[in-house]
């Protein structure tokens, strides 16, 4: 199911943090388009059998589809009206239709989060997934992808906007404070994007996993209903400061997982305002209609849209690993993946500018059922970046304990092999 979810994550709303988790599935718009490139793309890779790309199409789980029937329009809660206005002026556009709204208690939101978390979450891929991040060391020995989500996302999510139904669902009364006011603020933005730049169509990326792409895309979505929200409530200040309590814990939550996760709020609304700074409101228009592809052109919106990635692939090493090693997860790797695992160990200044230069990204790991084992292949604008990657991923390794080490540079490419078996360990030296 496919819902654009705010959830507070910091007691004061002008921190402009409303963090969201999405998932989606669907069919793409046949007028969308998800990047706007004035460069050619690099030289294809191999997708056939035994490439990384296959490996992914047979690996890939999407989301499970809900309902696309609208959700009835009923009358608007006055202080509902007078956020939708607010959001009109300061988007400069219309709501095209009315938006359904349903006002719950805390107690339903919970309810309705834990249902949709398997839809939203499969199993079979993030279990897969959190074997492939454990051997990576990006989150501890007995972390959990998935129980990690439910965590970050329980007692914290305040509101979502579905566009599968076009509801805005949320919790609070005609009483708005401070959070509440921002909340629906970007939830209400979302429905204006939605209405005006179709945000199904990124439901083909989410369907075939490809997950740099749709982090990027997420960046755009969320940075403009940060930017806006915030908008609303400088230019429209009202309503009372939160009236305190416990916030939620975010105790057991890896932290990269929760930086990834606030990535698209946070960074996507840097790059929004730069991109309102650069053209106005146009800017932002057009990063919706043509979304950005990559994490590292949110990170520097001036390599927005022609610096584009390069495909690589990663060959099967499975035959090599031995008998009962096969496939276990295929993933995009961009800069904010490198940034923050680097930030786990190193100082942030470092990580950052080992991560710069990034020109493309991906991992396949495999398994026998014990042993997990991770090829993590890189690419750089320069040798000299790709020199500052490999030398800040040995500090890393250095700093830690997971077993693993640098293949490279060789010339603008770097890899890292990580595996707690010293057998597995060697051919992926040897292969990468």
């Amino acid at each position: 199911m496919r819902r654009w979810v705010g959830r507070v994550v910091g007691p004061l709303v002008l921190a402009a943090l409303v963090a969201c988790s999405v998932t989606l599935g669907g069919g793409a718009s046949p007028t969308a388009t998800l990047a706007s490139p004035t460069e050619p793309s690099a030289a294809p890779v191999p997708t056939g059998p035994g490439s990384a790309a296959a490996a992914m199409r047979a690996l890939c789980v999407a989301p499970k589809l809900g309902s696309h029937e609208p959700a009835p329009v009923g009358e608007t809660p006055d202080a509902i009206a007078e956020v939708e206005r607010e959001v009109e002026a300061v988007r400069g556009l219309t709501y095209e239709h009315p938006v359904a709204v349903e006002p719950i208690t805390p107690a339903q939101m919970s309810s309705k989060v834990s249902k949709s978390f398997d839809a939203t979450y499969p199993a079979a891929l993030y279990d897969r997934r959190t074997l492939a991040w454990r051997a990576m060391g990006v989150i501890g020995p007995q972390a959990d992808i998935r129980d990690a989500l439910l965590a970050f996302q329980t007692g914290q999510v305040v509101g979502f906007y579905n566009p599968e139904t076009g509801q805005l669902v949320y919790i609070g009364d005609t009483q708005l404070d401070l959070n509440e006011r921002f909340t629906l603020a970007h939830e209400l933005t979302h429905a204006m994007d939605d209405q005006h730049f179709d945000l199904e169509r990124l439901d083909p990326v989410a369907a075939h996993c490809q997950d740099e792409r749709f982090e990027a895309a997420l960046g755009a979505i969320e940075g403009s209903a940060q930017y806006f929200a915030t908008q609303v409530i400088v230019r429209f200040p009202s309503g009372d400061l939160p009236s305190g309590g416990a916030q939620p814990s975010l105790d057991g939550v890896p932290p990269f997982l929760v930086a990834l996760e606030l990535f698209p709020y946070i960074d996507g609304q840097a790059f929004m305002t730069a991109m309102a700074v650069r053209d106005g409101s146009d800017g932002i228009d057009e990063a919706l209609r043509s979304f950005p592809v990559s994490t590292e052109q949110i990170l520097h919106p001036e390599r927005y849209p022609s610096d584009l990635p390069q495909p690589l692939d990663i060959a099967d090493l499975s035959a090599r690993l031995g008998a009962g090693w096969k496939d276990l997860d295929v993933m995009q790797v961009g800069e904010e993946f490198l940034r923050e695992m680097l930030r786990l160990r190193l100082d942030g200044e470092e990580a950052d500018d080992a991560a710069a230069g990034w020109d493309g990204g991906l991992y396949r790991a495999w398994s026998d059922g014990t042993h997990a084992a991770v090829v993590l292949s890189t690419v750089w604008d320069t040798p000299d970046d790709a020199a500052a990657f490999a030398k800040a991923s040995r500090d890393w390794l250095d700093a830690g304990d997971t077993s693993g080490d640098v293949v490279g540079p060789n010339g603008n490419r770097v890899s890292l092999v990580f595996s707690d078996d010293p057998a597995a360990l060697e051919v992926l030296r040897a292969g990468a």
